[in-house]
């Protein structure tokens, strides 16, 4: 059977909005997919709902669709997405009447059954992470559009993998390449070039999304189209693969797919190749996440300018002490950040951010009480006194829990473009999801002199988000370095390094055929990237500190 051309046009909600366009022009391709979901978004698409009932799907897939359906119809290109977010049947009906209008007869369908809202009271939304196969039995019956709700990110790739070539629940290694392809492609430009550690090595101001050519025997080749920018290296997959994963098992509702059996090369200029790939039953249950309101939130950021900037902090936290301990929040964190340098040039560089975050279940709480004590001090507290912005009322976060759901909880349904609705049966064959064997490390590197210097000199790192936990992916570029960093960047190493993450648990996988090391940090986000209890939320940039981190690199890496 011929290879399959599953292309990507949407990393997240609010990408680029002419991707689509870029995508059905640049070249050949068969299925194009969107990822419009984030824990995140599911939360701001949950409280569009409470407003209106009939909204909570990503609402600029149509306006894009807009502009392109006429496009993906004469070049009989399917479009799967997940755009349906917390509505997929009304985001349907929507792409139904946007076709009607223009007078292009597509053929649109739709999966529901993730939503467990209802089973999980107190939540705002809540969801299984359904598998492709629903998407799957839309495209057999014939379908141009797809429109999912919550289904895992590489499901949208399975799915027209699976309905092409025919594979069936069992056919586990065939699955689990095109789950690997498919979480490669999910965050568009992210494979790239887009945010990659070597970014400086090609022309990434703007990206090409990429494209996977996948074989019936589920090993793929990601590439881009011709022209587009951005570059497609084994590092830019590599890091991509490292992102929000753990261990050598990568598990989902389809299968289990055994990252540690992954094999990457070269395979031409901006094309490479993905074989090997081992896949097992899924676990016996699914994941669902759990969105809710956490409570309400505020924040003040005080310019420090120049000299006593210590001086100048503590006295704004006494003069605020008062305030916060008429009606004290159930969480007060203050952070002082020391931007300022001595002697500057520039009244910016001079000056240090004194950020002050409250928490409580009660707005009253943090809202017009604390920012009227902050701006009452304007005339009255430190020299130079100077908000970055005006302290307003509290404003919402949401919390995030995952938690496993049997099969049986969901009734997973694809929605035929006819009407018809067609069940999809849970796998019949699972299996516990279990940690693997510890891999043999690779020979150390002989004893030589070393030099102090930035661990990302010799590797490369990508790091997200997983609820209230992190993960770093840390990758070295040559198997000499390989054989330094799986000895060297040890989880206690780790720990000294990421000083937030001393008192935490830290998991470390190794991942030989990568070349790499995973790191998973349990606690670190608090309650998830929407309760932003950190700076960097969401851990976005926790990777990029590591490589800043000084060690002892031997001088023959350097």
């Amino acid at each position: 059977m011929t290879v399959l051309r599953i292309g990507n046009f949407s990393g997240f909600y609010g990408d680029r909005s002419d991707a689509l366009r870029e995508m059905l022009t640049g070249g050949e391709i068969d299925v194009l997919t969107g990822d419009y979901l984030a824990e995140l978004t599911m939360l701001i698409l949950a409280r569009d709902r409470l407003k209106d009932p009939r909204a909570g799907y990503a609402r600029t897939f149509p306006r894009q669709l807009e502009d392109c359906l006429g496009l993906a119809h004469e070049r009989g290109v399917k479009i799967v997405t997940n755009a349906g977010g917390l509505n997929p049947a009304g985001l349907a009906t929507a792409v139904r009447e946007l076709a009607d209008r223009l007078g292009i007869p597509v053929r649109v369908a739709h999966v529901e059954g993730d939503d467990l809202t209802a089973s999980h009271p107190g939540t705002l939304a809540a969801h299984a992470y359904l598998g492709g196969f629903g998407i799957a039995e839309c495209l057999r019956a014939g379908a141009d559009v797809v429109v999912t709700g919550r289904v895992t990110d590489a499901a949208l790739v399975t799915g027209p993998a699976a309905a092409h070539f025919g594979w069936g629940r069992t056919d586990h290694d065939r699955l689990a390449g095109a789950v690997v392809a498919g979480h490669v492609l999910e965050c568009g430009t992210q494979a790239t070039g887009g945010n990659y550690a070597f970014f400086q090595e090609g022309d990434v101001r703007r990206p090409g999304f990429p494209l996977a050519e996948i074989h019936p025997d589920g090993s793929s080749v990601i590439t881009k189209h011709p022209g587009t920018g951005g570059l497609v290296d084994v590092g830019t997959v590599t890091a991509q693969l490292l992102y929000e994963t753990g261990g050598g098992r990568y598990a989902g509702p389809d299968v289990t797919a055994r990252l540690d059996t992954v094999r990457l090369s070269q395979d031409g200029p901006d094309r490479v190749r993905i074989e090997g790939v081992r896949g097992e039953a899924p676990p016996p249950t699914l994941k669902a996440g759990l969105n809710r309101l956490g409570g309400f939130r505020n924040e003040v950021v005080f310019v420090l300018t120049g000299l006593d900037i210590e001086a100048k902090a503590a006295l704004v936290r006494e003069q605020l002490s008062g305030a916060l301990a008429k009606s004290p929040p159930a969480e007060v964190r203050w952070e002082l950040v020391r931007t300022d340098r001595a002697d500057a040039d520039t009244e910016e560089t001079a000056s240090a951010l004194l950020r002050l975050v409250v928490r409580d279940a009660d707005e009253r709480v943090v809202g017009r009480a604390l920012s009227g004590a902050a701006v009452e001090l304007a005339l009255a507290s430190y020299p130079g006194f100077h908000v970055l912005s005006p302290p307003g009322k509290g404003s919402p976060y949401g919390v995030f829990e995952d938690v496993a759901v049997p099969h049986g909880a969901v009734n997973h349904m694809a929605v035929l473009h006819d009407g018809r609705r067609v069940a999809v049966p849970p796998p019949q064959e699972t299996r516990p999801l279990e940690a693997v064997s510890e891999p043999a490390l690779p020979d150390p590197l002989p004893p030589g002199p070393t030099r102090r210097a930035p661990l990302g000199l010799v590797a490369g790192a990508r790091s997200g988000d997983k609820g209230g936990n992190a993960n770093v992916g840390v990758w070295a570029r040559t198997e000499e370095a390989w054989r330094w960093l799986a000895h060297a960047l040890t989880a206690e190493r780790f720990r000294q390094l990421i000083p937030e993450s001393r008192d935490l648990p830290v998991t470390r996988h190794l991942l030989p055929n990568l070349r790499a090391v995973n790191f998973v940090v349990e606690g670190i986000l608090g309650a998830g990237g929407a309760a932003q209890a950190r700076f960097d939320p969401q851990a976005k940039a926790l990777g990029e500190w590591l490589r800043s981190r000084h060690l002892d690199i031997p001088e023959v890496l350097l």
